[in-house]
């Protein structure tokens, strides 16, 4: 793929370019399987949230298979994954500030994530 210039990112909007790939890796997960989101301090570019690191979540949906950005931002490779919404409860994610019944939906990649 050709380094990204202002010609190609305007025709990349124009045409409604998506990160979706119809091939990957296969799932590690499904919906109900408890995970773990990876404590990780990358260099560079990543997409996992620094509070949701090291904390517990079940899988709530996989949304199917995209370009992983950790790797593409650095040229490396689309590294094509899944992608799931991940329900953390709020309370540990916030301590007592966060609600009892309250949860927060996090998308992550295969990457960001191990069974817990």
């Amino acid at each position: 793929m050709p380094l990204l210039t202002v010609e190609l990112a305007n025709a990349m909007v124009r045409r409604g370019n998506s990160s979706r790939r119809e091939a990957g890796a296969p799932a590690r997960f499904k919906p109900g399987d408890p995970v773990l989101a990876r404590m990780m301090s990358p260099h560079g570019h990543t997409r996992i949230p620094r509070y949701i690191r090291g904390h517990r979540g079940v899988v709530d949906r996989d949304h199917g298979v995209f370009v992983f950005p950790d790797t593409n931002a650095r040229l490396a490779g689309e590294k094509p994954q899944h992608v799931y919404s991940v329900r953390f409860s709020a309370r540990d994610v916030w301590g007592p500030e966060g609600g009892e019944r309250d949860s927060i939906y996090v998308d992550l990649w295969d990457d960001y994530l191990d069974p817990a």
